[in-house]
C-alpha cells in the first residue's frame, strides 16, 4: 500500500502546517506502521510539513531491511535510539518547531529530547494521526472482513466441540488455534471464554473451570490479519436454558439490533449507546450493564470512536465500529453479542461478522 501510505503522510503533513509547525515526529509505532507500513517493535517517523522532502523513518538494523524493501519512498535512518536519531535530523535541517505524540513519549523520553536538542521546541501534536485512522479506506475495510470472516469461521467450526466438562481455557485456545489454522497472523487479542457464573464479569480470564449443563458460555474473540483487527461476540447456552437465560438473552439480542439499527453517518455516538442502553434500562437491567456500546476497530482492537453514554462527536462513513451490549448479573451469568460492522453512508451498516445470533442450545 505505498501509495495509501503517502497520501496519509501528506495528510497528516497538512495538519502540521496548519499548526504553524515544521515538523511532527511520531513515535506511537502503531502510527508509524499506518504512515509507513513497517511493523517493527522500534521506529520513528520524522514528517515535515514543507512536502518537498520524504518523510524520515528510523530504525534500527533488525528492521532496517524490512523498511528497505517495503518503505523505499521514505528516506532511512539506521540507529538504535530512534527519537533522538531523528531529532538530531531535524536539527541538521534547521527545523525549530516539531510537534511530538505526548501520548505515545514518557516523561523521560521527553525530557532527553528538550535537554538534548534545546534549539527544538516540541509542542504536542495531539492524536492527530489516530484522528486520520477513523476512517478507514476500502483496501482497509476489506482486510478486516477478511479478519471477521476468519473469526465467524473459527467459531462455527469450534461449536459443535462444546460439551459439558471442557474447560474455559482449552476452550479459548482451541478458538485462538483456529484462527490462525484459517490463515490470522494471530489472534487480536486474549480470547474470553466465560461459562456459568463466570459470565457476569464482562472481560473474564478463561479459567479451568468446565462447561456444565445449564451453563450459558459467552465468547469474545477475533483475529488479526495483515495488522487489522476482528471483534464479535457470542453467548451460547450449553443444555435447556432456564426462563431467566432466554429472557436476558432476547433483551440482550433486541438491544443489540437497536444498536445496529442506529448505526448511520451522522449519528451521535451517544445517541447510538443510548437507542440500545434504553431499552436494557427499561427493563430494569440499567445497572447490569456498565461498560460502552461499542468502539472504533482496525489497526488496534479499541479505536476511536467509543460509543458511550457520555461520548462525544458523530459516526462518519468508512468507519468500523464494534455494537456489543450486555447485562451481566453477578452470581449467575451473562450475555453478551458483539458485531463489527461498518458505517456506511448509502443504506444501512455493513455487517462483517455474520454468525448466527440466535440462541444456540448445544
Amino acid at each position: 500500500m505505498p501509495d495509501a501510505h503517502a497520501a496519509r503522510r501528506k495528510l497528516l503533513a497538512a495538519k502540521i502546517a496548519e499548526s504553524g509547525a515544521e515538523a511532527a515526529l511520531i513515535t506511537d509505532l502503531v502510527n508509524v506502521g499506518y504512515l509507513t507500513g513497517l511493523a517493527s517493535s522500534n521506529a520513528a517517523l520524522l514528517v515535515t510539513a514543507a512536502g518537498d522532502r520524504p518523510a524520515t523513518l528510523a530504525t534500527d538494523s533488525r528492521y532496517a531491511p524490512a523498511a528497505e524493501r517495503d518503505c523505499p519512498e521514505v528516506d532511512l535512518l539506521t540507529t538504535r535510539n530512534v527519537a533522538a536519531g531523528l531529532a538530531a535530523h531535524a536539527a541538521s535541517l534547521r527545523l525549530r518547531r516539531v510537534l511530538f505524540e505526548a501520548h505515545a513519549m514518557t516523561v523521560e523520553q521527553h525530557a532527553a529530547l528538550a535537554s538534548g536538542r534545546p534549539e527544538i521546541g516540541l509542542a504536542p501534536l495531539g492524536r492527530a494521526v489516530e484522528g486520520l485512522r477513523v476512517v478507514k479506506d476500502e483496501e482497509e475495510i476489506t482486510v478486516i472482513a477478511v479478519a471477521c470472516g476468519i473469526t465467524c469461521r473459527a467459531l462455527d467450526e469450534t461449536l459443535p466441540s462444546i460439551r459439558p466438562g471442557s474447560t474455559e481455557r482449552q476452550l479459548a485456545i482451541a478458538l485462538e488455534r483456529r484462527m490462525v489454522e484459517l490463515g490470522a497472523d494471530k489472534p487480536g487479542f486474549a480470547t474470553i471464554v466465560a461459562s456459568g457464573p463466570n459470565g457476569a464479569i464482562p472481560h473474564h480470564v478463561p479459567t479451568s473451570r468446565p462447561v456444565q449443563l445449564g451453563d450459558l458460555i459467552t465468547m469474545d474473540l477475533g483475529a488479526c490479519y495483515r495488522g487489522y483487527h476482528a471483534d464479535m461476540t457470542r453467548t451460547v447456552a450449553v443444555g435447556e436454558p432456564a426462563g431467566w437465560q432466554r429472557d436476558v438473552y432476547s433483551l440482550v439480542a433486541a438491544a443489540q439490533q437497536a444498536g445496529v439499527d442506529a448505526v448511520q453517518p451522522g449519528a451521535p455516538v451517544a445517541q447510538v449507546d443510548a437507542a440500545a442502553r434504553d431499552l436494557i434500562a427499561a427493563a430494569g437491567h440499567g445497572e447490569h450493564f456498565g461498560h460502552g456500546l461499542g468502539h472504533g476497530i482496525g489497526l488496534e482492537i479499541h479505536e476511536a470512536p467509543l460509543l458511550h453514554h457520555e461520548g462525544t462527536g458523530t459516526l462518519g462513513d468508512r468507519v468500523p465500529i464494534t455494537v456489543e451490549p450486555g447485562i451481566y448479573l453477578p452470581g449467575k451469568g451473562g450475555v453478551r453479542i458483539e458485531d463489527t460492522l461498518v458505517v456506511r453512508s448509502r443504506g444501512p451498516a455493513e455487517l462483517l461478522t455474520t454468525t448466527t445470533k440466535e440462541l444456540l442450545v448445544l
